[in-house]
């Protein structure tokens, strides 16, 4: 069975940038299992660091935003499955391919619940309880209803759909970050605890979730500088701000390094990877990498949300006080350290390995694709939002495209 994949990209993805740009990567090696016919089609700019997918043989694809070139594009690609990255991309191209192949079967990658995190980011920044019923919500919780298969990073948010909001199971599938194990051999080549030092952070300045855990760490630093008096905490993290940059302190120790080139390479070089992530969604891949190299953390319930919090990679911190105690023990007892560290590969090889995960994408998509009548019977949500519930946003794209001309 031979078909064609297209996937509509927000971006082009930066592996070297941010989690979601290695995320969209790990999902084209599973795609591949279902097709060698791959493409990738994107309204934004390339940017130095967008991964070259010539060399994965996909192929790459200039589209227009609001434009009928696109509908013309679609009718001669004639796709077998369709990839939205993220809801507001199915949102703009959705019913553009609807329009031309009704059967065509649709899957959502969310990255994480975009609503999850922007309703916890208005919580935040004014310390009221976390509210999702916002038109947010509603688009996204649309966009999953619409969509045949909807992928979802993780596990308390899967959770929140089927019980809090009551999506059919079927429409959605569970899928971890996809971890190669991490062998003895290759635990055992990793810089000790002793051939390590200081602190590190690492984020996307333009994820907002990770410039207010700068800020945090900002306010924090000072007890564990006083504590520790010999180290430094050094900042990671592509496009940068001018407000960032400003927080730098070579005198305090605060450094901000900017892009991280080689994010193994970098955290090798520390002890402890810290995290105070006030808000956010979806699974922390700088978590990830962190035990992936041998890196224990210390972070929030937010940051560890999604992953083991019961033998967690290091500490799970619940106000400010605990932070600071649960980094200082991290940092000075080797014991402890090593304990964090075994606790970091477990993670990784016991609830992200390929073993359980490699192949389950391509398994539903397929199984959807020869059973799509079947598989949508029953989805009387996704048929009354197909009759009626995207003529809002259909008829603004058709008066934006008019517009233009």
């Amino acid at each position: 069975m031979k078909l064609r994949v297209l996937i509509i990209g927000l971006v082009w993805p930066e592996p070297t940038s941010s989690a979601a740009g290695w995320r969209m990567l790990q999902l084209i090696d599973e795609l591949k299992k279902i097709s060698n016919d791959i493409h990738f089609a994107c309204a934004a700019s390339k940017s130095v660091s967008s991964h070259p997918l010539d060399e994965l043989n996909v192929i790459t694809h200039d589209i227009v935003l609001n434009d009928s070139s696109f509908n013309d594009f679609i009718a001669g690609l004639i796709p077998d499955v369709v990839v939205y990255d993220r809801f507001i991309t199915e949102e703009q191209f959705g019913w553009r391919v609807k329009q031309l192949f009704p059967n065509i079967v649709s899957v959502l990658d969310t990255e994480d619940l975009h609503f999850v995190r922007r309703s916890r980011t208005t919580a935040f920044k004014t310390n009221t309880e976390v509210n999702y019923d916002t038109a947010d919500c509603y688009r996204e919780l649309s966009s999953i209803y619409r969509s045949d298969l909807s992928i979802i990073i993780s596990k308390f948010e899967y959770d929140l759909l089927i019980n809090h909001f009551n999506i059919p199971s079927k429409q959605l599938l569970y899928l971890p970050f996809i971890e190669t194990k991490i062998s003895n051999e290759t635990q055992e080549k990793l810089p000790d605890f002793n051939s390590r030092k200081d602190f590190m952070f690492i984020g996307n300045f333009i994820h907002e979730p990770n410039y207010q855990t700068v800020l945090q760490l900002k306010k924090i630093w000072t007890s564990i500088k006083k504590r520790l008096p010999n180290t430094q905490l050094h900042i990671y993290g592509a496009y940068a701000s001018q407000k960032a940059l400003q927080l730098n302190n070579a005198n305090d120790g605060f450094i901000i390094k900017g892009k991280a080139d080689d994010v193994n390479e970098i955290m090798q070089k520390y002890r402890v990877l810290v995290a105070p992530i006030p808000f956010g969604a979806g699974l922390k891949g700088k978590f990830v990498d962190g035990f992936r190299n041998a890196l224990p953390s210390v972070t929030s319930k937010i940051g560890a949300e999604g992953m083991s919090a019961e033998n967690w990679g290091g500490f799970i911190a619940v106000n400010e006080t605990d932070f600071v105690d649960a980094v200082c023990k991290l940092y000075g007892d080797e014991t402890e350290w090593n304990r964090a560290v075994a606790n970091g590969f477990d993670i990784l090889n016991n609830q992200f390995s390929e073993r359980i995960w490699s192949g389950i994408l391509k398994d539903t998509v397929l199984k959807i694709y020869a059973n799509t009548e079947t598989h949508r019977s029953n989805l009387f949500i996704q048929k009354i939002l197909w009759q009626n519930g995207l003529q809002a946003v259909k008829y603004m794209s058709l008066w934006i495209e008019q517009k233009n001309k």
